[in-house]
């Protein structure tokens, strides 16, 4: 880690550090902002205090991000295109950065002060769309290629569609508990509030299965809050690293042999895999055809640039650039035919995601010492600063407290939900889609919401990605005409 900084003078070097601070201090409040999303439910219920249950969190947290992967990282890192960030100087790059954090981390600290559960996911998407904006009418380039549109899109999408289906699943978990547990003389008691919990039995607490019901479900959203959450700070690190010393950072320098020849037969196997489907789509659509000839191309182009090769510092750093560049093009490739209607055997699909997950490993990956930062950071920022959010998600969505059946419908839905996001690369809202979780329940039980809460956490929604664009966008137009 250290090397890093002995490679350039010394502003540089001040500015590196501020760029790695600053993607920290965004991970450390997206922690204090995020916290109430897994404790909020359990303080209200009493089924922890809230001290153990923040501590709890930032432990789960840590895990999330340490065992989480990296698919949504990459996915961070994708959102801007690559010869954006490699045809820019570093200190450029680095501007990119400070403008995206920046933006970022004022609207978040400005949601946080006025108590709403507003996302950091959609606060750095908007940042880094307004960034690529900016860029491209600075330099008078074509909007299309200011960012990565496919990729924009889908994230863009993903965190629409999210809280919608968090509503209705939630919603769906308390119609199932009301249906089959409202008349149980057994667990009849998972539907009280904890005040009716006190008035009826004359306890505080839960009862014991509900309460580790509780427990487990908001330590799933703790761990894929730091899978997901932490994910996105560790794509933002690499992308500071890539743009400010690609020649250290481009591939994994790290990377042992057994990994290079794994990629080598992956290359192989896809070349064999493309030819014959070269040969069998002849008269198939001209589309294709071309699609199928330039993968081969670039897979062939790839082979003679590897050979002989065992160690990636055997590469100059025009090599290095080009094999990222290049297997990047192989891995987008795959993704366009994965998608194509002509491939509609599982086993075809099953060899491509295997051999792209392989040429990806050594370009898509993250020093330990990354991955360990990010996760003290978010865990540090998550025992902190809660009680804000937590008031406005335990009081003030529904027009009633919280029943111990309603906090675990919502903590599973989002729990599940967004373990499955961040398994497939997709960076979604743990605040939007607990939120909406909640709504959903309050819903289905016909206990109503506070309409005004919900208008608040609407109009911060809406706005979250236009004001993070203009914020983004016109922070680095002044760092260009100030610097």
């Amino acid at each position: 880690m250290l090397d890093l900084f002995f490679c350039f003078i010394m502003n540089h070097n001040l500015l590196i550090f501020l760029a790695l601070f600053f993607v920290l201090f965004y991970e450390a409040i997206n922690g204090f902002h995020d916290t109430a999303n897994s404790v909020s439910t359990l303080i209200y219920t009493r089924a922890m205090s809230a001290r153990i249950a923040v501590i709890m969190s930032g432990v789960f947290n840590f895990l999330g991000v340490l065992f989480g992967g990296l698919t949504v990282a990459y996915a961070i890192v994708h959102l801007l295109p690559n010869d954006l960030v490699f045809n820019t100087t570093s200190t450029n790059s680095l501007y990119m950065i400070f403008s995206i954090l920046l933006a970022a981390i004022i609207w978040n600290l400005l949601t946080w002060y006025f108590c709403l559960p507003a996302s950091s996911s959609h606060a750095l998407i908007g940042a880094i769309i307004g960034v690529g904006l900016t860029h491209a009418m600075i330099v008078h380039a074509s909007l299309l290629y200011a960012f990565n549109l496919p990729k924009i899109i889908s994230v863009v999408i993903s965190l629409i569609l999210s809280p919608i289906i968090g509503l209705i699943i939630a919603g769906s978990l308390i119609f199932l508990l009301r249906y089959y547990l409202n008349n149980n003389t057994r667990f009849y008691r998972i539907h009280m509030t904890p005040l009716e919990r006190e008035k009826i039995d004359g306890k505080t607490k839960p009862p014991f299965l509900i309460k580790i019901a509780l427990i487990l479900s908001s330590i799933g959203v703790s761990y894929a809050h730091g899978a997901n959450d932490g994910q996105k700070g560790i794509g933002l690190i690499m992308l500071v690293l890539i743009g400010i010393a690609p020649s250290t950072f481009l591939v994994d320098l790290h990377a042992d042999k057994n990994d290079i020849i794994a990629t080598k037969n992956a290359l192989e196997n896809l070349e064999k895999y493309y030819f014959q489907k070269k040969i069998n789509t002849l008269s198939t659509q001209y589309h294709q055809k071309k699609l199928n000839q330039l993968i081969i191309k670039n897979i062939i182009s790839t082979k003679l640039l590897l050979k002989n090769i065992l160690d990636y510092n055997m590469l100059n750093v025009k090599q290095r650039f080009q094999l990222r560049h290049v297997l990047l093009i192989i891995a987008n490739t795959i993704d366009q035919t994965k998608n194509s209607s002509e491939i509609t055997d599982l086993k075809d699909q099953y060899f491509l995601i295997k051999n792209q997950k392989i040429i990806l490993k050594t370009i898509e990956y993250a020093p330990t010492w990354i991955i360990l930062i990010i996760a003290l950071s978010l865990s540090i920022g998550t025992m902190i600063g809660w009680k804000r959010i937590v008031i406005t998600i335990g009081e003030k969505i529904g027009k009633k407290r919280m029943t111990y059946a309603q906090a675990m419908s919502a903590q599973i839905t989002t729990s599940v939900s967004i373990g499955i996001a961040s398994y497939t690369g997709i960076p979604v809202s743990t605040t939007h889609i607990l939120s909406s979780s909640v709504a959903g329940t309050m819903l289905i039980d016909g206990n109503g919401i506070q309409l005004n809460t919900i208008k608040h956490i609407g109009l911060a929604w809406l706005l979250t990605l236009p004001v993070s664009i203009l914020l983004s966008g016109l922070l680095y137009w002044v760092t260009l005409s100030v610097i």
